[in-house]
């Protein structure tokens, strides 16, 4: 496992966040593998097949007027031709306000994801995405309230 590797492997994770907050379509696509891919979003189901996962892709970004990732807490951990990164997504979100059309308020949101990548003759293109979300503590104790 050489440095080169990881930091490749950064740079193509960095670039699929960097796509979903420009929502550059093309750009996402083309960071994926062309055969068999597959993507969990959080409270969906899996998603398999390059048609099946960009299509959400499109959805997401078609709904989303405002997106960035705060990337926490990452690690990288290559071997051989597959590559391993999880992460926290720090998610600050918006989309259109009811009635003005300007953006509506902004949502925070906690994911963690791990981001599979396989390497190829064009460099390392993702294989499989998948997010879940994290309750927070005020989540979990509205939970446990008997009130």
């Amino acid at each position: 496992m050489s440095r080169t590797d990881i930091e490749a492997v950064e740079e193509i994770n960095t670039a699929f966040y960097e796509a979903m907050e420009q929502g550059d379509f093309d750009a996402l696509s083309a960071l994926w593998l062309e055969d068999e891919i597959s993507c969990v979003h959080p409270g969906w189901p899996v998603l398999s097949g390059r048609g099946e996962v960009l299509r959400s892709y499109a959805l997401i970004m078609s709904h989303t007027e405002y997106i960035q990732f705060f990337l926490t807490d990452t690690k990288v951990a290559v071997l051989g031709d597959t590559a391993l990164v999880t992460c926290t997504e720090n998610i600050l979100s918006g989309g259109p306000a009811e009635d003005s059309g300007e953006l509506g308020p902004l949502v925070g949101q906690l994911v963690v994801a791990t981001n599979v990548f396989r390497r190829t003759s064009e460099g390392w293109r993702l294989w499989s995405h998948h997010g879940s979300p994290v309750l927070t503590d005020s989540e979990d104790e509205d939970e446990g309230d008997t009130d």
